[in-house]
């Protein structure tokens, strides 16, 4: 009797185990996927249709970057995803960008942007950008006055923020303005989530089950972006451009120098060592934030710098345990995540994920370009 009781408690012991496992396996302690609602508006900037207009204006206007050639639409082209659609974003002329271009939408919701989260809201993304040397390489006086030569902004800067002149600085409330009208809150997933359980196929019902279990997804894209907006080590290859495309070595190489790396690093480095360039810790060589899931059918190429051309690709990846990445001394590939092992996932099961992959996806966002406004003389100073 006692070794029967002894043995049901074992037994009951193991099953308590296995089901920590699989809940910890099926990421049931972490948000679930959700529904997106409205994005989150800024106190200090509040939405005007004046503003949002200018906005849009400003993010096709190239003459906000440095040679009045490069502008936000340049790296994040509506038709191209509102992102680029090579592995590598452009750069201002005479460079390459060293990284693969994310799209804007949804960007309103996120808290960290950028692959490394070094901008924290729109605002700075939007500076960021058209300021930073291989993208807008911009002087913020010389767009400022720009602006200012261009009557019909004179005007909506006025009515937006009530200034006299345009001001640099609101320049980059009114694309990011413009920008959180840039939302996909009305896919499959999200009619699925909010009861339409028609909204998805069989074969993406599958696929969801998978994502939330076996495959493990959720772990890391979870919530309602789908991201949980941390930073991990997947074990991506170097960008095959470094090796052969001249220009982009030598962005790379800038890139290190700017970032302020030791000088064995600077001269030995092969891959991009991603958040360690924000704060320097070794821990963090060659992690990148989870990228929301959501519009991801039409942003490929994937990954940080663009090493896969489709989502199977990158269902692949996953499932065969991910890459391996290296640094000089190993570093690198020491810190990639234990999350990332070989999946087991059959042929119909990567196609069946690769199918719900699709359902964070609806329409194409096609929006019109605006016609930007001309230059013209200043007004006299009025007489006293």
């Amino acid at each position: 009797m006692k070794l029967k009781m002894k043995i049901s408690a074992l037994l009951a012991g193991l099953l308590v185990s296995a089901a920590a496992v699989g809940m910890a396996h099926s990421g049931s302690n972490v948000p679930p996927l959700a529904p997106l609602g409205d994005p989150p508006i800024p106190l200090d900037n509040k939405q005007s249709d004046a503003k949002i207009k200018l906005g849009k204006m400003l993010f096709w206007d190239p003459r906000l970057g440095g040679d009045a050639s490069t502008g936000c639409v340049t790296c994040h082209e509506p038709d191209q995803g509102w992102a680029f659609s090579d592995s590598l974003s452009r750069g201002y002329p005479g460079t390459v960008h060293w990284r693969n271009s994310q799209t804007v939408i949804n960007s309103a919701y996120l808290g960290k942007q950028f692959w490394t989260g070094s901008a924290s809201s729109n605002e700075s993304q939007a500076k960021s950008a058209a300021t930073g040397a291989v993208a807008g390489n911009g002087e913020s006086d010389v767009m400022e006055m720009r602006l200012a030569f261009i009557p019909e902004y004179r005007d909506l800067f006025k009515k937006s923020f009530g200034t006299e002149y345009p001001l640099i600085a609101d320049a980059w409330k009114a694309i990011a303005s413009f920008e959180r009208t840039l939302i996909h809150n009305n896919t499959p997933l999200d009619k699925y989530l909010r009861g339409d359980k028609k909204a998805l196929t069989p074969q993406q019902v599958r696929g969801m089950s998978l994502f939330n279990g076996k495959a493990g997804c959720i772990a890391c894209h979870n919530g309602a972006l789908a991201t949980d907006e941390k930073y991990y080590n997947l074990g991506v290859p170097p960008a095959e451009r470094w090796e052969d495309d001249g220009l982009a070595q030598i962005t790379f190489r800038y890139e290190q120098y700017a970032k302020g790396v030791t000088q064995k690093m600077y001269r030995k480095i092969k891959d991009d060592a991603g958040l360690y360039y924000r704060n320097k810790e070794k821990a963090d060589m060659g992690k990148f934030r989870t990228p929301p899931l959501r519009y991801t059918k039409y942003t490929a190429p994937y990954m940080h710098n663009g090493s896969f051309w489709d989502l199977k690709e990158v269902v692949e990846f996953y499932n065969a345990g991910g890459g391996s990445n290296d640094f000089t001394d190993g570093t690198m590939a020491k810190n990639k995540s234990p999350l990332i092992k070989p999946l087991g996932l059959s042929e119909k099961e990567v196609d069946d994920l690769v199918a719900f992959l699709d359902a964070f996806s609806g329409e194409e966002l096609v929006i019109e370009a605006p016609k930007l406004p001309n230059y013209a003389p200043l007004p006299p100073p009025a007489s006293n």
